[in-house]
Parts: structure tokens; sequence; C-alpha cells
């Protein structure tokens, strides 16, 4: 059961469901929660006793579960031994075979020297397909110095067509935006007042008075002579800036004719030691060829020693296996020398009557006691089943108890709370009545924010 506590209209506390009735919890310090009822603490010792004899109850089943498990584990656990000898035995035979499998699956000992014709096949797609790459690799340089030439020219012709228009711009600039037509002249001019009254022009001008100001910072006299001579300097140094521009042109000629030379030299040293590689590869595939040849002689002259050599032995092994006891069936050779309890599976001749008759009284006892172990297992699952419906119904026993005492503390609680929620509203109707009578107008609150302090 769990529950909580609320807050009333006045600040006040309640109880309603939802916490842990054993949290000792004030939301408020001038409202503490009213003490526990001595039905919930019976309650509460009840549930606590019935909780401490069920857990008794799981936990010695259970301890007892994994005894019984260990016990059959212990019980039938069997591990013996393997043999060293068999397993080296095993290990070997393993290893034979991986060398057999690594000799009959390599290509190159079962085919190279063997296939003339092949391999002088695979020489002439060699060179074809080397020429093949030799001709693409031309192409592809001739395609290479065309595309720079195409690029060289788009690059001038995109830097001429730039230089045109960066032209078109300020020849536009100069006759169709200057400054005197512009809307916007007179409020960023600031020589408008100076040209009123005209420049200095000496001590007897008729302008100015015997107290007037004749001579101010930044009145020049000799303007034109100086606007002149910086048309004449920027001249100047508009033809210089041409003539470097001209001689950077030619300097780049250059250096891309020198470029072009260097390239093309190198393409030709390129050539040639493509030529001297290429007869290098010829010498060297001749002389591998006639390696070749010379080997398949050695290998089919191997190869009859070794045909000759198998033949007789496999005479001797026939002649072996019909005197040996392998085809007499005599039983002595089945018995394993080293461990008398076993038998040699590749000399084995079948079971005796004797063998034949223990494993069956083997088998019988086996079945004997697999019946008894089934027997015990069964009772042991009957006595689980009636512990578990025991256990089942003694917890519905306690749930049925503790619903009824959860609803016995609901009823509690809900008049608890009507009762405080009754004194509440009477302390909220005492505040508002008399405590909270002077209430402030909207007169009170517009005096507020009507200066500048």
């Amino acid at each position: 059961m769990r529950c909580e506590w609320s807050r009333g209209n006045s600040g006040a506390t309640g109880i309603r469901a939802g916490e842990n009735c054993g949290q000792r919890y004030y939301p408020n310090p001038r409202h503490p929660p009213p003490p526990r009822p001595a039905t919930a603490r019976a309650t509460l010792s009840f549930f606590s006793k019935q909780s401490s004899e069920t857990a008794a109850i799981v936990l010695d089943l259970t301890w007892e579960l994994h005894n019984w498990n260990s016990l059959m584990r212990k019980m039938y656990q069997v591990d013996l031994p393997p043999d060293p000898k068999e397993v080296a035995a095993i290990e070997a035979r393993r290893n034979q075979e991986r060398e057999q499998q690594s000799r009959f699956f390599n290509v190159r000992t079962r085919v190279m020297g063997v296939d003339v014709e092949a391999l002088n096949n695979q020489v002439e797609e060699r060179k074809l397909q080397e020429a093949t790459e030799r001709s693409k690799e031309a192409a592809y340089g001739t395609n290479q110095v065309r595309y720079d030439l195409v690029a060289q020219m788009l690059e001038k012709e995109q830097a001429e067509r730039t230089r045109r228009l960066a032209k078109k711009v300020q020849n536009f600039r100069e006759q169709r935006q200057k400054l005197r037509n512009r809307c916007e002249l007179d409020f960023w001019n600031s020589n408008q007042l100076w040209r009123e009254f005209p420049a200095y022009l000496g001590d007897n001008a008729p302008y100015y008075g015997q107290a007037s100001l004749q001579c101010f910072s930044g009145e020049d006299l000799e303007r034109a002579t100086y606007l002149r001579m910086q048309q004449e300097q920027f001249q100047y140094s508009l033809e210089r800036q041409l003539q470097e521009q001209q001689q950077a042109r030619v300097d780049e000629n250059c250096a891309d004719m020198l470029n072009d030379q260097l390239r093309l030299a190198m393409d030709m040293r390129a050539a040639q030691l493509a030529k001297l590689e290429e007869s290098c590869r010829i010498a060297m595939m001749a002389a591998t060829a006639s390696a070749n040849k010379a080997q398949a002689v050695k290998l089919a002259e191997q190869q009859g020693q070794e045909h000759q050599r198998q033949q007789e032995a496999n005479l001797v092994e026939v002649q072996n296996q019909i005197t040996s006891d392998l085809l007499t069936e005599n039983p002595q050779v089945a018995q394993n020398p080293v461990a008398p309890h076993r038998v040699l599976p590749y000399c084995w001749k079948g079971m005796t009557p004797e063998q034949r008759a223990t494993i069956r009284k083997v088998q019988e006892t086996q079945h004997h006691e697999k019946e008894a172990q089934r027997q015990a297992e069964q009772a042991l699952d009957a006595k689980w089943e009636s512990q578990a419906i025991n256990l089942a119904q003694a917890a519905k026993e306690l749930e049925e108890q503790e619903r009824e005492l959860c609803a016995e503390f609901r009823r509690g609680l809900g008049s608890f709370n009507q009762q405080l929620a009754m004194e509440q509203n009477a302390q909220q109707n005492y505040l508002n009545s008399i405590i909270y009578t002077n209430q402030p107008t909207a007169q009170y609150h517009l005096q507020f924010n009507t200066s500048s302090r």
C-alpha cells in the first residue's frame, strides 16, 4: 500500500494513495502528518511476518535443488584419458594427408613444363597484351598533348574575353556613370561650399575685407598644373606596365617552348628505354622457354623412373598381402599389443559370442538402473508439484488478506482526508472573510509607473 501528502488551497497538507506509507515525509514543517493508526501498524507487522516465512521456505527449496543438480553432474561425469600413441598415430596420418593434398593440388608442380603449347600461347598473349598497352599509351600521350594545346588556347581566349569585358565595363562607367550625373552628388560633395567663392587670387581681392581670412588649409592655386603633372605621370606608369606585360608574355612563350622541347626529349628517352626493356624481356623469355624445355625433359625421365618403382612396389605389396595374416583371418592379429582391452580396426573380423553376451548383460543392467532413476525423478517431480501447489495457495491467501487490509486502509484514509478537507475549507473561509478583507483596487495599481522615477 502506498500513499503521499497533498497540498490544499490554503497550504495545508493531505494524504492520498501512491507513496510508501512507511516514509515520513513533511512537505510543510508547520503541518506534520497525523500519527499512524494502530490498525495500519498491525497490518504492516503481519505482512512482514508472513513475508519472512515465505522467503525462508523459498530459500530452503532453492538450496535443495542446487545440491541435487551438483550430485547428478558428479554421478554422470565420465572423462577417460586418450591413448598417447594412438593420438600420435592419428596426427601422423593427418600430416601425411595434408602433404599429399598440397602435392596433388599444386598446379605448378602438376602442369609446368608439360604443356609446351599452352606456354607458347601464353607468351604470344603476353606479347599481344604488351603491344596493345604500348599503342594505348601512345594514343593517350597524343591525346594529352592535344588536350594541353586546347586547354592553353581556351585559357588565352578566356583571359582575352575577361579583359575585353573589363574594358567595356570601365568605358561604360567613364561615359555613363560620371560623378556629376549622379543624384547623390550634393550629399557627399565636400567642396560644394568652396566652389561658391573663387580661389585665393591675392591680397588685393575685392571679395574679402580687412579682417577676413584669406589663406585656408587645403587651398591650392596651382591645382591645374598639379593635375597635368599627375596625368603625365599616370601615362608614363601605364606605358611602363604595358611594356612589362609584353615582356612577361614573351618570357612565358619562351618558357612554354622550352617546356615543350623538354617534354619531347623526355618522350624520346622514354621510347628508347621502352625499346631496351622490350629487348631484355624477349631475351629473358627465350631463356625461360629453353629452361622450361629442359625441365620438361627431366620431368619426363623422373616420371618414367617413378612409374617403374611404383610397379615394383605394387608387386611386392601384393605378394606380402597374399602371405600375411590379413587374408588368413587370424583372430590374434586384431589384438592391440599396447592396450589389450582394445582391437585394431583395420584387422578386426568381428565379435565373439562371449563378447556379445557380456554386452547384452551390461545393457540390461543399464536399463534397470535407468528405470530406477526415472522412477526417482518422477517421485521428486511429484513432490515439487505438491510443494508448488501449497505455495500458490499460501500466496493466494496472503493476497486476499492484503486486499482486505488495503480496502480498510483506503476507507480510513478517505474519512481522514474528508475531515482534513473540511478543516482546510473552514481555514480558507476564515482567511477570505476575516483576514484578507482589504483587497487592492485598480486605483492602487494605477499609481505606479506614472513618472520618470
